[in-house]
């Protein structure tokens, strides 16, 4: 399972932002050049491709998502039971390769969907090296090595925008290193007409899926989010290193918060002895200090008594953060609390 990101384009928010406003619905995805009627009592879309991605995220954890159902409008009337798999646990790459055969796996994509649901521009760049469907793509070796150079370039571009970006915009506080993986306030990336290319690379790179409700967090409703990938003199988080991170008082999350920490190679979450590697309110164990401040340790070990507000690094893999709030309050807005750097402890 690869990210898709080249086809990636919002068809319908579920839940609170969603059509059902939270009351629950149904929801029906139509294919490509379907033709048939289309049932009452369903938010009906229609899908540009033939693969989909329904990415649910619920507040009341495991058993929320298990009441949810899948199933093919053929079977309505008596839905099967479905199958949950916990892929916790799993090891498998979900990342596009770096040199080149991501070409590769771009043109596997083109093949298998129909023809314009790639907007003209992108389908024209791709036809331009040899990518179209309906046709073999066999670049000769002068034109794959061009792709390969091309292919590595790339990521190195992509990764100094999301750990190293120049342009104020994109950090989250007037000063200090934590940053917004969504720059621009449009899913579409559109600020005064121009289309915000960097900031879109910066965000399919790190991140996946996106929807108009992540460009509308209001008071008390949505998420909100932001990550580092320096310590506070500036350095890269090492995973041999011990790091601790501040959190004032009354973090401004109305759900709960949490802090979950990624490799910085795959953006996928660190690979540690907890395929968990995070700390958040809901678990009831977070320890605070006397002032009401949280302090959240970092390290291939954790200090004697601070296990309960520790997540575990690696040695030999640099990772970085990600600041999780549900729910935020206006105190997140107003830009009043704001975490601290993490700092690494001699």
């Amino acid at each position: 399972m690869r990210r898709r990101q080249l086809w990636f384009r919002y068809i319908a928010d579920m839940g609170l932002a969603g059509q059902d406003k939270g009351e629950g619905g149904k929801y029906l995805f139509l294919p490509p050049g379907y033709d048939g009627d289309e049932p009452d009592g369903y938010y009906t879309h229609r899908s540009d491709t033939f693969t989909i991605w329904v990415v649910l995220r619920a507040l009341a954890g495991v058993e929320a998502i298990r009441q949810a159902r899948v199933y093919r409008l053929s079977d309505a009337l008596s839905p099967p039971d479905l199958v949950y798999v916990n892929i916790a646990e799993q090891v498998f790459n979900t990342v596009h390769s770096n040199d080149f055969s991501f070409f590769e796996e771009i043109d596997e994509l083109v093949q298998e969907e129909p023809p314009g649901s790639l907007d003209p521009e992108r389908a024209g760049q791709l036809a331009a090296i040899g990518i179209v469907h309906g046709q073999t793509f066999a670049p000769d070796e002068r034109l794959r090595a061009i792709l390969d150079s091309a292919a590595r370039t790339a990521a190195g571009m992509s990764r100094a925008l999301v750990y190293f970006p120049r342009n104020r915009d994109n950090f989250t506080f007037a000063e200090g290193s934590w940053k917004d993986g969504f720059v621009g306030g449009s899913y579409e990336f559109i600020k005064d007409d121009a289309r915000l290319l960097d900031a879109r690379t910066l965000f399919h790179y790190v991140a996946t899926v996106i929807t108009p409700a992540m460009a509308h967090a209001q008071v008390g409703a949505g998420s909100a989010y932001t990550y580092t990938a320096q310590d506070a003199r500036g350095q890269i988080l090492n995973g041999a290193n011990t790091y601790r991170l501040v959190l004032p008082p009354n973090p401004p999350a109305k759900n709960f918060w949490s802090l979950d920490i990624y490799d910085t190679q795959t953006r996928s979450l660190l690979c540690t002895d907890n395929p968990h590697p995070s700390v958040m309110s809901l678990s009831g164990t977070v320890t605070p200090e006397t002032d009401g401040s949280i302090v959240l340790w970092f390290g291939p070990a954790a200090p004697e008594g601070r296990e309960n507000n520790w997540v575990q690094t690696v040695p030999g893999k640099s990772w970085f953060p990600i600041l999780r709030i549900y729910g935020p309050l206006e105190s997140w807005f107003d830009k009043s609390w704001q975490p601290g750097e993490v700092e690494e402890v001699q």
